[in-house]
């Protein structure tokens, strides 16, 4: 496989991210929208990484973007779990007020 292929795949991950991120409303699809943009962006350090023999720094970039992926997508679901309890929906647009 050559970087193009891996190129284009990222840009449909991010191009499919970037679709749910504009056209749904539900705050459990927007975070998976995110995911996938970022894993858009991993895959392609990967892929960078791959053809840096010397230096593997695509692939350090790539581990150190999965942990911060996975620590904002903890405290994303924790936020949504509190404004669930709160307001009891997800949707974004229903939540008005944030006072409290």
């Amino acid at each position: 496989m050559s970087l193009n292929d891996f190129l284009i795949v990222g840009a449909a991950l991010f191009c499919i991210g970037l679709y749910m991120l504009i056209t749904k409303r539900n705050a459990i699809q927007l975070l998976i929208g995110i995911e996938l943009m970022l894993n858009a962006g991993i895959l392609n350090l990967v892929a960078f990484g791959k053809f840096d023999r010397i230096n593997n720094g695509g692939q350090i970039f790539a581990l150190f973007a999965i942990v911060l992926a996975a620590a904002t997508t903890a405290v994303a679901l924790a936020i949504i779990l509190t404004v669930y309890k709160k307001y009891k929906t997800i949707d974004p647009g229903r939540i008005n007020s944030l006072k409290d």
